[in-house]
């Protein structure tokens, strides 16, 4: 998930630049200026390459699948005004992102055969929107344990914090899910 990684990575980059310098001038680092004021979803969808440049590999197109889908649903979770945000509310857009990017790539690991779905679509359906709850929770509490350890984020230490997210969310879930198949 390296493309994820670093996508993710830039993405906590971008809103921890809004937030301490302003949007204005975090989108004039991209020459994306002309966005500021602009509703979150349109200064999202301009930084589509920036955050997530080149979808030719797998692992690349995954990454813009999760950023896309995080812009679908910023507006959904009340999130349309990025000059007023909130660390809680930048943790909300990661977590997103991220929950994204780990449920794209297990869907794509289920495309690949590496796992197995029911066969009955509603079947199918309720398992989805489990893993989506189970993902969320694992992301959640992984990137909750990690901002308690570092609560402020310096440009250098973003891809470090990342990394330990995706880390911690996987192994959540592998606990987790370990749990549930004993039972």
């Amino acid at each position: 998930m390296g493309a994820s990684r670093a996508s993710g990575a830039r993405l906590l980059g971008f809103l921890a630049d809004a937030q301490a310098r302003g949007v204005r001038e975090a989108l004039r680092e991209f020459n994306l200026e002309a966005l500021a004021g602009r509703p979150i979803t349109e200064i999202f969808v301009g930084l589509a390459d920036v955050i997530c440049p080149g979808a030719g590999t797998v692992d690349e197109g995954i990454a813009r699948e999760a950023y896309i889908e995080t812009i679908i649903e910023l507006t959904t979770e009340g999130l349309t005004d990025l000059s007023t945000f909130t660390p809680d509310q930048m943790q909300t857009v990661f977590e997103l992102y991220v929950t994204h990017a780990i449920e794209a790539r297990i869907c794509n690991d289920i495309g690949t055969k590496a796992v197995t779905m029911p066969t009955d679509v509603q079947a199918a359906h309720r398992v989805e929107a489990q893993l989506r709850d189970f993902i969320r929770g694992g992301v959640s509490d992984a990137l909750t344990r990690a901002r308690s350890e570092s609560p402020n984020l310096p440009p250098e230490r973003i891809q470090s914090f990342v990394d330990t997210v995706y880390e911690s969310a996987f192994a959540i879930l592998q606990s987790l899910g370990q749990a549930e198949a004993d039972q």
